[in-house]
């Protein structure tokens, strides 16, 4: 949607009766465009087809134009009327359109030396004002000067809809030195650049030398595949070599390259490629293999038991000086070795040995087990109904209380294990046992309500036939 303001926004109000607009036809007549009354808030269309459903009026008297094209690029004047005088103030409506696109055709495969070969037609579609090209070699501007850089510009209008496609076709003499060369065509449009590229373009001339490239990843590690590229400098290009692997010589065809799948370490050394129709062009290059051996003993998953001594010994050969990282269940630690394993020291041991480029782990799970024993078993001071049993041992033992009751709550870590236990009278000697595949321990406690229980019944009588020594008696035990 085109905006044309009135006098810049700044319509006179004082005693205004109507602003109209009014446009310059194709045949250069004048023509009518809408009416707007001050008093009314209509706006009343006067305008023919070509506007009649494109044209409104904004509330500060400014033209709206909807669907912009070049056709409306004209003057229109806004006609300010009042009571004392008549303004009129025109406006130059440019429309403007970037390109569509920017392409280069007639691409050719090569450069000929010494030969005007065509490089590419540029072509700069659909914008308004028509779009300026330019070309570059390598990012500098190409200039024709009709010995090895001609250059031929044109440019279309499309009747249809007036927008213009700017050409411009190079063509240019290479030279030897022009093999790889990148030429761009630059398109210009109000100050805006947008460039296409070509590939780079190689130069026919014969093979003078030859490279020898490793394209795979460095540093090289045993297992990798490892590529190797041989290029001549000649054009076209030469797709037959040999490759020298070691005293052994390998031909490839319609290729340049060469393979070796899963190297070790045996195949560090120096490597050659050379043109069949000429061995003295040759190539070299040193392949250092980087290599890794780790063994862990011993490996696997390691039983021992409790207070065993234990040890995991190392067997490592590296290409270079390595780095070694021991950690037990993610966190880091020594070397492993103990001369009396706890069951906390049970776990995960996991070596990792890293040089530029690989990284070898390797682990062993170690299991710390035990007969179960029993380490505690106590009566809550708060909770007198309450037991906890405590005990150490692994596998994880099992609890049965040897009467019935209530468990609270389970736990087991690192070879100690909890229960807590709910029972519903006092009185009672109660037997905690633990057990795992190993062996099992047994523990009883008296379970009491208090230091008052402890007495005998006929104590109790005793007591209660003296209401003030009970009563002190009471207040003791509550105390105590």
């Amino acid at each position: 949607t085109i905006t044309v303001p009135c006098n810049n926004g700044k319509v006179p109000v004082n005693g205004l009766v109507f602003v109209k607009w009014k446009y310059v036809k194709e045949d250069e007549t004048p023509g009518d465009l809408l009416i707007k009354q001050v008093t009314s808030d209509q706006v009343t269309i006067l305008a023919s087809e070509e506007y009649v459903s494109r044209i409104s009026m904004e509330k500060d008297f400014s033209l709206l134009i909807s669907e912009g094209s070049l056709r409306d690029q004209r003057v229109f004047t806004c006609m300010a009327v009042s009571t004392s005088n008549v303004n009129e103030y025109p406006v130059n409506v440019e429309v403007k359109k970037k390109p569509s696109s920017v392409e280069i055709i007639d691409k050719p495969e090569a450069l000929k030396k010494d030969i005007l070969t065509t490089v590419g037609t540029c072509i700069v579609k659909d914008s308004n004002p028509a779009a300026t090209i330019t070309w570059t070699k390598n990012k500098s501007t190409l200039n024709a000067d009709g010995k090895g850089v001609f250059i031929t510009p044109s440019v279309k209008v499309d009747p249809a809809t007036g927008l213009s496609t700017s050409h411009s076709t190079l063509q240019y003499v290479a030279t030897k030195e022009d093999g790889g060369a990148v030429f761009t065509c630059v398109s210009t449009h109000e100050g805006v650049h947008n460039q296409t590229n070509l590939e780079p373009l190689a130069v026919h001339y014969p093979s003078e030398r030859v490279r020898l490239d490793v394209v795979s990843k460095t540093p090289i590690v045993e297992g990798a595949n490892v590529t190797l590229k041989c290029a001549g400098d000649g054009n076209p290009p030469p797709n037959s070599f040999f490759f020298h692997k070691k005293g052994t010589k390998t031909r490839v065809e319609n290729t340049d390259i060469f393979t070796l799948s899963l190297v070790s370490k045996e195949d560090t050394g120096l490597y050659k490629c050379s043109l069949p129709e000429n061995e003295k062009l040759e190539a070299s290059q040193n392949i250092t293999v980087h290599y890794v051996h780790l063994d862990l003993s011993p490996s696997g998953r390691v039983v021992k038991m409790i207070r065993d001594p234990f040890s995991i010994k190392i067997d490592l050969i590296t290409s270079v000086d390595p780095q070694i990282v021991w950690t037990k269940d993610g966190n880091l630690v020594s070397q492993p070795e103990f001369l009396r394993l706890h069951y906390g020291d049970a776990g995960s041991y996991s070596c990792k040995v890293s040089i530029p480029g690989l990284t070898v782990k390797k682990s062993v799970e170690l299991v710390v087990e035990g007969i179960p024993v029993i380490t505690n078993l106590t009566q809550n001071n708060d909770e007198l109904k309450v037991l906890t049993c405590e005990a150490e041992g692994a596998p994880q033992p099992q609890f049965k209380w040897s009467i019935n009751g209530t468990v609270m709550k389970t736990s087991y870590t690192k070879g100690k294990a909890i229960e807590i236990f709910s029972i519903s009278d006092t009185n009672l000697l109660v037997a905690c046992n633990v057990s795992n595949k190993l062996g099992d321990d047994v523990r009883t406690i008296n379970v009491t309500s208090g230091k008052f229980m402890m007495l005998s019944n006929l104590q109790k009588r005793v007591f209660a036939t003296n209401r003030q020594f009970y009563r002190f008696y009471d207040k003791f035990v509550v105390s105590y």
